[in-house]
């Protein structure tokens, strides 16, 4: 097993390596596995591409952010200008007007109120925005409508699981009750976590997926 030193390395290394990120603005420390990304970052991308960086590590058994987005001036506009830009995007790109999706900015928080039919355009909805310059976060309150889940779910998350990471399938409980999946059990890794939460999401007629998975 690494030490928390090691996964101190890593983690930096890692950070070090990715393009997105600007390692000299982010600190890191590592105690029983568990790491702690501190610093201001100067977009919300850059931050979620920080945590991403670190849970690709292995060994790594915890991520927490105590990161604060801290936009360069050239970025800075108003909520209105933000809400104006974060509505057209949202039209453009995911196909979802303003009578789908309720926009609402607070000193650059963007946060999504509505219903759509899939959990992927909840998704992209929340990523595309993500990604936008003047954001400093975004809370995705977005629900999903539609038929719920019925038949055999669990089973065919199961082989989902199987097919692409088979020995997290063996170690995965999973149930199903009125479109809601709820997974635990242990993982080797986040790699891992993030495969059984996909396969989860993939699922037709499921609306939420609750995240009990423990990593090894």
């Amino acid at each position: 097993m690494k030490t928390d030193k090691q996964l101190r390395d890593e983690v930096a290394e890692e950070l070090d390596f990715d393009t997105l990120i600007n390692s000299a603005q982010i600190g890191v420390e590592v105690t029983d596995r568990v790491v702690t990304l501190s610093g201001h970052p100067s977009s919300y991308a850059e931050k979620v591409a920080a945590e991403k960086a670190a849970q690709r590590v292995s060994g790594v058994k915890a991520v927490v952010v105590d990161m604060h987005v801290r936009l360069p001036n050239d970025d800075l506009h108003t909520d209105e200008e933000t809400a104006n830009a974060v509505r057209a995007l949202l039209r453009w790109m995911v196909g979802l007007d303003e009578n789908s999706v309720k926009v609402q900015v607070e000193n650059g928080w963007v946060t999504l109120r509505g219903e759509v039919e899939s959990p992927r355009r909840s998704y992209l909805a929340a990523r595309t925005i993500g990604q936008m310059r003047s954001v400093t976060g975004v809370t995705n309150l977005i629900e999903v409508s539609g038929p719920r889940a019925a038949g055999d779910v669990a089973g065919n998350i199961n082989r989902a699981l199987q097919r692409h990471a088979e020995r997290a399938a063996k170690h995965i409980q999973i149930k199903v009750r009125d479109g809601t999946v709820t997974l635990t059990g242990k993982v080797a890794s986040y790699a891992e976590r993030s495969l059984a939460r996909g396969a989860a999401w993939s699922a037709p007629g499921v609306h939420a997926v609750v995240d009990d998975l423990e990593i090894e």
